[in-house]
């Protein structure tokens, strides 16, 4: 069941969003694609204007360059075939232009990027909790205003190895959690492109999950009846965590025709139960989208295993990837997904009790080993 309430966002509707959020001015679609072409022209000048009359001082005299005119030629060619958005943005000039001419800076500290410095991030780049190096850990005391406590020893007479460590209570393990865009190719080979995952095989369980206080996130969930407030107050409060992914946006746009987009998830438990799943997306802390899916156990290897496999990814979903894909710069990315958040209810369908309620957020993964993840337990003291 899928209920979509809002609008897909093009690149100058999250560029809005932003401002408004930065500033609290409120600019439309069209304003800022005036604006940005106005930028653009403006910038466009002086970037020619450098290249051919490209001066350096020598001591108290000053002569002129002597540039290599096909260099010169190439750089004016690629500055023509730039988009508006591509000029106005001075890093993505400095990539795709030449940075010197004649052997001097075209594009120097002198044109800066006309938007604001970056934000420092929710939390700094952490390693995924199932690589080996777990003694690295993000930084907490970043943008939210989000603190994370100390360790918290597993509970007393836990009898499982990850109660404590992982994301799961005596009543339901979550296994495996993936989101993922495959293709298959002509040799009847899959290409598969992983945005985020956790667990798996090899998962370990070997340090106590740092707790985060709830209330730092409510407003990043829906408030209103079954919120993630009203959720928590309701319990089980040891059922309630905390995702921090870097997702991995890192794949060729060109090649993604006829691609699946699409998540799995798998969990395990002790009882024969009938579970009911529900993923809200939020923008704002308001719900946009919510998919409800119903899974049956199988008995497996002495428990009750629950497999939701390639659940097709909504449209909304497929679309916001897109265009924050086509965002010029990370860190605008990383701005639009500081409001973009998942909240995901596992409830038995029977007796309607919460066995697992994870809260997801987001950032852009800057690393070269794709998507990464760090998990908290959420409290109330």
């Amino acid at each position: 069941m899928l209920v979509t309430i809002a609008l897909y966002l093009g690149r100058n509707e999250l560029i809005a969003r932003y401002i408004k959020l930065r500033t609290g001015k409120t600019r439309t679609r069209k304003q800022v694609s005036s604006h940005i072409q106005v930028l653009a022209r403006k910038k466009s000048r002086e970037f020619q204007t450098k290249i051919k009359n490209d001066v350096m001082k020598v001591g108290t005299s000053y002569r002129q360059v002597e540039c290599d005119q096909a260099a010169k030629e190439k750089a004016l060619q690629s500055l023509a075939s730039m988009s508006s958005a591509e000029i106005v943005s001075a890093s993505l000039l400095n990539n795709k232009c030449f940075n010197t001419v004649g052997g001097l800076p075209v594009f120097g500290s002198t044109v800066g990027s006309t938007y604001p410095a970056p934000a420092p991030p929710f939390w700094q780049p952490g390693l995924s909790q199932t690589t080996a190096s777990q003694d690295l850990k993000p930084y907490l005391n970043q943008t939210y205003g989000m603190v994370g406590k100390a360790e918290m020893a597993p509970p007393a007479g836990s009898s499982v190895p990850w109660e404590g460590r992982y994301i799961g209570t005596s009543k339901l393990r979550l296994v495996e959690f993936s989101a993922y865009m495959d293709q298959q190719r002509e040799t009847d080979s899959y290409n598969k492109h992983l945005f985020v995952h956790l667990g798996g095989p090899g998962a370990s369980y070997t340090e106590p999950l740092e707790a985060v206080d709830i209330r730092q996130i409510y407003d990043k969930f829906p408030e209103r009846k079954g919120g993630l407030k009203e959720l928590y107050d309701h319990g089980p409060q040891q059922a309630f965590f905390l995702v921090k992914f870097w997702a991995d946006i890192n794949y060729n746009v060109q090649e993604e025709a006829g691609a699946f987009y699409g998540v799995t998830s798998v969990y395990e438990s002790n009882e024969n139960q009938t579970i009911t799943c529900s993923t809200k997306v939020c923008s704002f802390g308001k719900q946009v989208v919510e998919k409800v899916e119903i899974e049956y156990p199988r008995f497996e290897q002495g428990r009750f295993v629950y497999r939701i496999s390639r659940s097709p990814m909504c449209e909304y979903m497929v679309n916001f990837i897109h265009k924050l894909k086509h965002l010029p710069e990370k860190y605008m990315m990383n701005s639009v997904l500081e409001n973009f958040t998942i909240l995901q209810v596992v409830t038995n369908r029977d007796t309607q009790e919460t066995l697992l309620c994870i809260a997801y957020v987001f950032e852009v993964s800057t690393s070269d080993h794709g998507a990464q993840h760090h998990i908290y337990r959420l409290v109330k003291d």
